[in-house]
């Protein structure tokens, strides 16, 4: 299994968090809230692209609105692959962090 890039990863979180309400704009400031950064929808787009070409996620229409002018939104969802390449990051990032010396240090 290919290792997610970062993009990928919070991408997936936030489709994790979301569940129904997984849509670009909701991604969008998810991800916002959680990582404290502006992220463009454009920077959104590719990494949904990528996973759902990869089977990480399926997407599907919404019902017609009147809000958005009789448009629908594209609701992700994470599949079980997408949770496995979700714990397999994540064991990653433990395996990295595990006995490192401590990053505190003096300020002189």
């Amino acid at each position: 299994m290919k290792l997610l890039t970062r993009a990928e990863e919070f991408v997936l979180l936030a489709i994790w968090r979301l569940r129904d309400g997984a849509y670009s704009l909701n991604l969008q400031r998810e991800i916002r809230r959680i990582s404290g950064e502006k992220w463009s929808l454009g920077t959104i787009y590719a990494p949904l692209e990528r996973l759902e070409k990869r089977g990480y996620i399926t997407s599907s229409f919404s019902e017609t609105t009147p809000e958005r002018g009789g448009r629908q939104k594209r609701i992700y969802k994470l599949t079980p692959f997408g949770k496995d390449a979700l714990i397999r990051i994540k064991e990653v990032h433990e395996s990295f962090w595990d006995d490192l010396p401590d990053l505190s240090f003096e300020v002189k």
